[in-house]
């Protein structure tokens, strides 16, 4: 079971993490999606920086399992808001979305069955 959450953390902490520094260095796709669901470009840093302290904290639950669990259930909830921000504009490319929600439930799951 261990490789099972080493390998969904790993692979959440990695996806989280580069859509942290998209958001970060202000690359063209998340601009594009804050154009599609209306998000202003002053909210890229907050929103990166959210993604940012997720993706460190799947990594800390390596050595504190609740702070894992809390940043994998964190992460979770922020794609549901982006889900939920993406039906509100009428968008249903969930492609990537999927993705990134996915990878953050197997996090999560994983880690509360291994723990």
């Amino acid at each position: 079971m261990f490789a099972a959450y080493l390998a969904a953390t790993l692979l959440a902490a990695a996806l989280t993490g580069s859509a942290a520094i998209a958001n970060l260095i202000g690359h063209d796709y998340p601009k594009s999606q804050a154009d599609v669901v209306g998000v202003p470009y002053s909210w890229m840093l907050p929103l990166g920086s959210l993604l940012a302290a997720g993706a460190l904290g799947l990594l800390a639950g390596f050595v504190v399992p609740t702070l894992g669990t809390l940043a994998a259930a964190g992460l979770v909830l922020y794609f549901v808001g982006a889900f939920a921000a993406h039906l509100r504009a009428h968008d249903r490319h969930f492609g990537p979305w999927s993705l990134y929600f996915l990878s953050s439930l197997a996090a999560l799951a994983t880690g509360l069955i291994y723990h």
